[in-house]
């Protein structure tokens, strides 16, 4: 009986500590709790303090004083403007236009949302945190940016051109220099852009101008990696135009120059144009045109044929080789006297008896090239090869003996609408023709040979429509 009294005292003291215990644990969730709505209450509708946005803090400040510091911050770009410039290359934009500057509205609703996640856990460790970093969005209009850079980039890239030298039987299939390129290196371009942006907000300029970054752009084939041959620079030209030409001269002009572009003429080889040109007929393609034939002017395969003659025939002289073969034209023809030249500076064509021929005596390959511009109506054929020094003249252009011309002369083409009259041939007048043409090299006299010419007085021929 003596043990029981102290066993009731044991047991009152563990339910005494248990009772404190539990006072104390509410104690402190009353404190929490407390602590915690305090705290909410402080920052409603507030940033809490552990934000913090390039390295500013902004704790305890609503959305639209976040959203006011960096619309401050954009301030110094509100009038700027922005030139981009490469060489003569130029445009300009402004800040406005690119839409530069902070999301402060994207900055302010970021900062607000830290600890408002609508997640438990993840937001009372953004709350308890000592400190939230975040960084501000700043953007421009990449696209405006982007679109003015391809605008730019089409007056300024330049391609590469590949040197390009193949030939195969006798003649060359292609041909092109090499020729250094440039492009716009638009991402260096934007990177250095970014880099400007930074510099903004302590200049005092109102205009700033970036240099556009431009690579330039070296051939992998250089022309002397495939020049095996000598042709190395132009060492003659020659030119010529044939305005008032009807379609089908036109198109017999481009086809007989298509047809020499790019033949290789070997060291100590005769050229022989009408080999080269083959046959002039409408099976190999040549449409009916106005020829000289028997004193008139008749439609017939070819017209147009002795204009790429002639032309070459300059070119041959200018690059002071020797002429094998050479017959003047009947009569004066009007487009061999366009582009200032005199009368006498011509080379016909009639195969098989009358040709033109020129020797390459050069050191190396000649290769003939071609451009016929069908708009403008003008050839120019280029002679590409080895220069060894010559010098090429035309001296002492004569033209005499002048006679009028015959009356003018109609004939009817089936070709144009009844009542339709179309002049084809001008009025010339007769002469007699000589120049000199002599080649020298250092001292030594090459070439020294008078070419003449007998013009017959040649009337004006009008076509008449019969259709």
């Amino acid at each position: 009986m003596a043990q029981s009294p102290r066993k009731t005292t044991m047991k009152d003291s563990v339910r005494h500590t248990v009772r404190r215990s539990l006072i104390g644990l509410g104690v402190v969730w009353l404190s929490a709790i407390s602590f915690f709505l305090l705290y909410q209450l402080r920052y409603n509708e507030k940033v809490y303090p552990s934000v913090y946005i390039d390295g500013q803090p902004f704790g305890g400040l609503r959305q639209n004083d976040v959203q006011a510091y960096w619309d401050r911050k954009n301030e110094p770009f509100r009038n700027k403007r922005f030139e981009f410039r490469f060489e003569e290359n130029v445009a300009t934009l402004s800040a406005m236009e690119l839409g530069i500057g902070y999301d402060a509205t994207l900055s302010a609703k970021q900062a607000y949302l830290v600890g408002r996640s609508g997640r438990l856990t993840s937001d009372l460790i953004a709350k308890l945190s000592s400190r939230v970093d975040l960084s501000p969005y700043f953007r421009w209009n990449e696209q405006m940016l982007d679109e003015t850079l391809e605008l730019l980039s089409e007056r300024i890239d330049i391609p590469v051109q590949e040197a390009l030298f193949a030939f195969a039987g006798g003649k060359v299939t292609a041909f092109k220099p090499s020729r250094d390129g440039r492009k716009l290196n638009t991402a260096s371009t934007k990177a250095n852009f970014s880099k400007l942006l930074a510099n903004v907000p302590t200049s005092q300029e109102q205009i700033l101008t970036l240099a556009l970054v431009v690579d330039p752009i070296q051939p992998t084939i250089q022309t002397q990696e495939t020049n095996v041959l000598g042709v190395q620079e132009r060492v003659g030209r020659g030119y010529s135009e044939f305005a008032h030409s009807i379609p089908g001269r036109i198109h017999n002009v481009a086809l007989t120059a298509s047809k020499i572009h790019g033949i290789l003429i070997k060291p100590g080889e005769t050229f022989s144009f009408n080999n080269a040109v083959g046959d002039i007929s409408a099976a190999t393609g040549f449409q009916p045109a106005y020829i000289i034939k028997d004193g008139r002017t008749v439609l017939g395969d070819g017209g147009g044929v002795c204009q790429v003659s002639t032309t070459l025939f300059r070119a041959a002289l200018a690059a002071g080789l020797p002429i094998v073969k050479r017959q003047a034209h009947a009569y004066r023809v009007g487009y061999y006297e366009q582009a200032g030249y005199k009368a006498g500076i011509d080379a016909t064509v009639f195969a098989p008896s009358v040709d033109f021929q020129f020797q390459n005596d050069t050191p190396g390959y000649i290769l003939i090239q071609t451009n016929t511009d069908r708009k403008n109506l003008t050839l120019t054929i280029d002679l590409y090869g080895t220069s060894d020094g010559r010098k090429a003249e035309i001296l002492n252009q004569i033209v005499g003996s002048i006679t009028p011309p015959p009356p003018d002369l109609y004939q009817d083409d089936p070709t144009l609408p009844a009542g339709t009259v179309k002049q084809v041939d001008f009025a010339a007048w007769g002469a007699k023709t000589s120049f000199q043409y002599k080649v020298t090299r250092n001292g030594e006299i090459l070439e020294d040979q008078t070419f003449y010419s007998n013009f017959r007085p040649w009337q004006a021929v009008y076509l008449r429509g019969t259709q």
